[in-house]
C-alpha cells in the first residue's frame, strides 16, 4: 500500500468558482488494518519501554485514532447529510469487500465503521505529489513499521497530532467555505426568487394598470359615443323643431297673405266706391267748369270794353260767376276781404278746430313737457327725401310718435302740423327736390289720423292766406301799411317787417307744398285734400282775387306743382283754365306796368307757352317708382295715360 494524494474540487451550482483542497498523506488502508497496525506498534513500543505500565493503559494510538475517527464520523455524517441535500460530492474509502466484512465483525465498538463516499466532483491525482512528500510518507511508513524509541515515538506522535490538527483545520476551513458557498448560493437563490417575485409583481401591476387604462379608454369611448348620440338627438330635435316652426311660419304667412288679400279686396272695393264718388264729384266739377267757361266767354264778349279797366283795378271777379263774391268790410277799419263764401266757411271751421285744440293742449302742457317729441317730429320731417323707402320709413316713424301713449295725440298732431309748415320756411331755397316726397308723407300720416289734415290746413291758412284763397283789400282811408302787410302775412322781427322778396319766397314755398299735397295720389291711401280741392282753389283764386304780385306768385307756384296732375285728371278743362290765365290774368298783370311784376310774368308765360303742364315737374318721379304707379288702376274722369 502506498500513499495517495486527494484533490477535492468543489464547485457552486452556478459554476462561479472552484476550490481545490489537497489532503496528504492519506494511506490507502482499510480502517481495521490501520487500527490493528497502530495497536501492534503501540504494543511493541510499550513492551520495549515498560512492560508493567503498558498492561494497565489503553493503547495511545487507539485513543488517538478513536478520537480522530469519532470526529471523522461526525464530520462525515454532517457532510453526508449536506451532500445528500445539495449533492456536491461523495468520498469513497474502501478495500476489498471481503476484508471489510471481516473487519466489521471484529471492530471495536469505540470506533466508527467506515462507509463509502460518493465523490462526484473529486479530482484525484497521483502525479502531483512532490518528492519531499513521498519521502515523508516513506519515513512515516518506516517509522510505523519499525520499533521506535520513547522520544522518537512521542515526537512522531506529536507530529502526527499536529498534522491531524492541521488537517482538521483544513477540513474546518473547507466546511466553512462550503457553508459560505451554500449560504451564498441560498442568498443568490433567494435574491433571484425575490427578483422573480418583484418582476412578477411588476408584471401584475403593469397588467392591472393596462387593464385599468383599457377600462378608462373604454369608458371614455363610451362617454364619447354617448355624447355624439346625444348631440345627434339634440340636432335631430332642433331640426324637427325648426321644421315645425317653418311649417308654422308658412301657415302663419299663408293666413297673413289671405288676410291681406281680403283686406286688399275690401280696400279695392272701398276705393272703387270712393272713385265712383270722386268721379261724380269730378263730373259735377266739370259741369261747373263748363258753365264757368261759358259764362266767362259771355262776360268777355259783353264786357270787352270793361276788361282792361277791371284788370287794372283791384278786382278779377268777372271771369266766372260760379260762386257769389263775398266782400266783408270791417267797421272802422276800411278792410275788405275778397274770397269765396264756401272757402271762408271752411276756413272758419278749421280755425275753430285749431283754437279748440290749442286750448286743450295748453292745459295739458302745463303739467308736462313734450319738447322731446316736437324735436323728434321736426327731425323726421327734415330727413324726408325722394325715395320710396325713406318716405315709408319716415311716415311710420311719425305715426309711432302720434300713437305714443306717453304723448297725447292732440299735442303730437299739433306739433306735426306746425313742423310741416315751418319746414317750408327753413328749406324755401331748395324745396323743389323734396316737396313731392313731403306731400306723400303728409298723405300717409293724415290718412291714418284724419284730424291732422284740418290742423295742417289751418296752419297753412295762418301762415299764408292765399292757401284759402283770400285776399285783403285796403281801402283809401284804412290801416297804415305796416298793419296791412302784417294782415297779408308779413313777419315783424325787432320792430321791423321783412322785405317783400323774403315774404314772396316764403309764399312760394307754402304754395309749392300746398300744390304738391293736393296733387298726391297713392294707391290704397286716401288723400283727404286731393285734386278736387286743388281745382276748387284754382277756380276761387281766378274768380275772386285780383291779379297782383302776390296772387301771381301763388298761382305760378301752385300750377308748377299741381298742373301736371290737374291736366291728367281734367285734360281739356284744365287747358281752358290755362287759356284764361294767359288771356286775362297775365294781361291784367302786364296792364299794371309795374317792373317788379316782370319776373313773375316771364315765369307764367314760359310755363304756358312751353306747355309745362304736359311734362313731369322736377322731383315728381319718386326713385324706383313713378307716382303714376300708385294711382288707382281704373282711369278717372279726365285721366289720360301716357
Amino acid at each position: 500500500m502506498g500513499a495517495i494524494k486527494l484533490e477535492l474540487k468543489l464547485r457552486s451550482p452556478n459554476n462561479i468558482s472552484g476550490i481545490t483542497i489537497t489532503m496528504d498523506p492519506k494511506p490507502d488502508w482499510s480502517l481495521s488494518e490501520l487500527v490493528s497496525e497502530l495497536n501492534s506498534l503501540e504494543l511493541k513500543y510499550n513492551n520495549a519501554s515498560s512492560s508493567s505500565s503498558s498492561s494497565s493503559k489503553q493503547p495511545l494510538f487507539a485513543k488517538t485514532q478513536a478520537r480522530e475517527f469519532s470526529s471523522k464520523k461526525e464530520f462525515c455524517s454532517s457532510s453526508s447529510s449536506r451532500r445528500r441535500s445539495s449533492k456536491p460530492f461523495v468520498m469513497h474509502i474502501s478495500d476489498n469487500e471481503e476484508s471489510d466484512n471481516d473487519d466489521e465483525e471484529n471492530q471495536d465498538p469505540n470506533f466508527v465503521v467506515g462507509t463509502r463516499f460518493a465523490c462526484e466532483n473529486l479530482y484525484l491525482s497521483d502525479s502531483d505529489s512532490s518528492e519531499d512528500e513521498l519521502a515523508i510518507e516513506e519515513t512515516q511508513a518506516s517509522n510505523l513499521m519499525e520499533p521506535m524509541g520513547l522520544l522518537e515515538g512521542l515526537l512522531s506522535q506529536e507530529e502526527t497530532e499536529n498534522q491531524k490538527l492541521v488537517q482538521e483545520n483544513i477540513r474546518h476551513q473547507i466546511d466553512l467555505l462550503e457553508m459560505d458557498l451554500i449560504n451564498e448560493n441560498e442568498r443568490s437563490t433567494s435574491a433571484l426568487t425575490q427578483l422573480e417575485k418583484l418582476t412578477e409583481a411588476r408584471r401584475e401591476m403593469a397588467r392591472k394598470l393596462d387593464t385599468q387604462y383599457r377600462r378608462k379608454i373604454a369608458e371614455a369611448l363610451d362617454n364619447h359615443l354617448n355624447t355624439i348620440q346625444r348631440n345627434h338627438e339634440q340636432k335631430s330635435q332642433l331640426e324637427e323643431r325648426k321644421l315645425r316652426n317653418d311649417a308654422a311660419n308658412e301657415e302663419a304667412k299663408r293666413k297673413e297673405r289671405e288676410r291681406i288679400f281680403q283686406e286688399e279686396k275690401a280696400r279695392q272695393e272701398k276705393a272703387k266706391k270712393e272713385a265712383e264718388a270722386v268721379k261724380s264729384k269730378a263730373e259735377k266739377a266739370q259741369k261747373d267748369a263748363l258753365e264757368a267757361a261759358r259764362r266767362t266767354k259771355e262776360a268777355a264778349e259783353k264786357k270787352a270794353s270793361e276788361t282792361a279797366t277791371m284788370f287794372s283795378g283791384e278786382a278779377f271777379g268777372s271771369i266766372t260767376r260760379g260762386t257769389a263774391e263775398v266782400s266783408n268790410e270791417r267797421k272802422g277799419t276800411g278792410i275788405k276781404i275778397r274770397a269765396s263764401e264756401r272757402a271762408l266757411i271752411i276756413e272758419k271751421e278749421r280755425e275753430q278746430k285749431f283754437n279748440e285744440l290749442v286750448e286743450k293742449n295748453r292745459a295739458i302742457k302745463s303739467t308736462k313737457d313734450f319738447r322731446q317729441y316736437e324735436l323728434q317730429i321736426g327731425r323726421h320731417i327734415r330727413q324726408i327725401a325722394g325715395t320710396r323707402e325713406i318716405i315709408r320709413t319716415k311716415a311710420n316713424e311719425l305715426m309711432k310718435i302720434l300713437n305714443d301713449p306717453l304723448c297725447p295725440q292732440s299735442i303730437s298732431i299739433a306739433m306735426f302740423a306746425k313742423k310741416v309748415v315751418s319746414n317750408c320756411e327753413s328749406s324755401a331755397a331748395n324745396f323743389d327736390g323734396t316737396v313731392f316726397a313731403c306731400g306723400q308723407v303728409i298723405v300717409h300720416v293724415t290718412s291714418k289720423a284724419p284730424f291732422a289734415m284740418d290742423l295742417l290746413l289751418a296752419e297753412f291758412h295762418k301762415a299764408c292766406i292765399l292757401t284759402v284763397p283770400k285776399y285783403v283789400i285796403k281801402s283809401e282811408s284804412g290801416l297804415n301799411d305796416k298793419t296791412y302787410l302784417k294782415m297779408m302775412g308779413y313777419r315783424e322781427e325787432d320792430g321791423k317787417l321783412e322785405s317783400q322778396d323774403e315774404f314772396l319766397g316764403r309764399l312760394e314755398a307754402y304754395m309749392k307744398l300746398y300744390g304738391a299735397l293736393v296733387q298726391t295720389e297713392i294707391n290704397g291711401v286716401r288723400n283727404l285734400h286731393g285734386l278736387e280741392e286743388g281745382w276748387a282753389w284754382l277756380a276761387r283764386l281766378l274768380n275772386f282775387l285780383p291779379a297782383n304780385i302776390y296772387t301771381a306768385v301763388a298761382l305760378e307756384a301752385f300750377i308748377k306743382m299741381a298742373g301736371f296732375a290737374l291736366f291728367r285728371r281734367y285734360k281739356s278743362q284744365f287747358t281752358k283754365i290755362l287759356d284764361v290765365i294767359s288771356q286775362h290774368f297775365v294781361s291784367a298783370l302786364e296792364a299794371r306796368g309795374d317792373s317788379k311784376l316782370n319776373p313773375i310774368i316771364m315765369k307764367l308765360k314760359f310755363y304756358l307757352d312751353t306747355n309745362q303742364h304736359r311734362e313731369e315737374p322736377e322731383g315728381w318721379r319718386i326713385e324706383t317708382s313713378l307716382l303714376s304707379d300708385i294711382v288707382e288702376s281704373e282711369p278717372r274722369p279726365g285721366y289720360y295715360r301716357y
